[in-house]
């Protein structure tokens, strides 16, 4: 038998949290003195204790802990069960962290805001181009909403199309029949009289365009979103349409190599503006 503070030592807990685990009925001592009322523990007891220390940290509500160990879950379930909620809270890691680096680009803009129109902007004629593509509507124009249509579009996209595909993929937009989101095209660029079954052929039409390359995942563009219209206002030209971006390393790597051509079409703007 171990006292309580030997058997939290052992499994490295508080006794605070042991006292707990006792009145809420997840862990009862082994045996309790009548007359002192000191608490004693098994060695075998801490196995029980071990899956209730993974399953809170795992996010488990004490509740749920002592209904699944109470349900005497084997250790290939109890492993089934970890994995998965692991898991899940990789996926909200990953979630969270893209959702910082939106908001630093947020901050980041801001901080720009009164200085100079970015020098990297160049303006081009942009030649006509057909593409195989795959389409789906998004809620908005933000990298939050973009980002997981794009990626299954060119999940799906890539067997069909990546024999044919004649340069680096593609992504434009356009308003859908009812006005509400956006559609978001991921397309690879094939040659001229080139079909590729499962996807629509489109034909982009040439545009004279100002382009700048943006450095890193597309969760912080908006910086360069924002450097890139700056500069149009600036040198007397006006957006004719929705951006098309052209990927030129993306997707392995460090994300911070990462490098997308981004082509926003434009027009002279007139004297009054």
């Amino acid at each position: 038998m171990l006292s309580i503070g030997d058997f939290a030592r052992h499994g490295r807990v508080s006794v605070r949290m042991l006292r707990h685990y006792d009145a809420i009925g997840l862990l009862r001592p082994a045996r309790v003195d009548p007359s002192t009322g000191y608490r004693y523990y098994d060695a075998a007891q801490l196995p029980r204790l071990h899956r209730a220390i993974a399953l809170k940290e795992l996010g488990f509500t004490l509740e749920q802990v002592t209904a699944v160990l109470d349900e005497q879950v084997s250790v290939a379930e109890l492993r089934g069960m970890l994995r998965l909620r692991r898991a899940q809270l990789q996926e909200q890691i990953a979630s969270d962290a893209e959702r910082l680096a939106r908001v630093e680009a947020r901050l980041l803009v801001i901080g720009m805001e009164g200085a100079a129109p970015s020098d990297e902007v160049t303006v081009t004629a942009v030649p006509a181009v057909r593409v195989a593509a795959l389409s789906d509507l998004a809620p908005g124009f933000g990298p939050e909403h973009i980002g997981p249509v794009i990626l299954p579009l060119y999940e799906r996209l890539r067997g069909p199309a990546e024999a044919a595909a004649a340069g680096p993929p593609i992504a434009f937009y356009s308003d859908p029949p009812d006005g509400d989101g956006i559609v978001v095209h991921a397309a690879v660029p094939v040659a001229p009289g080139v079909s590729v079954d499962g996807c629509e052929m489109v034909d982009l039409p040439p545009i004279e365009a100002a382009t700048i390359v943006h450095r890193g995942p597309m969760a912080n563009i908006v910086p360069t979103a924002h450097s890139l219209t700056t500069w149009i206002d600036a040198h007397g030209y006006r957006s004719a349409g929705y951006s098309r971006e052209i990927y030129h390393v993306y997707g392995t790597g460090d994300p911070d190599t990462w490098r997308t051509e981004v082509q926003e079409p434009v027009i002279v703007r007139a004297a009054d503006g």
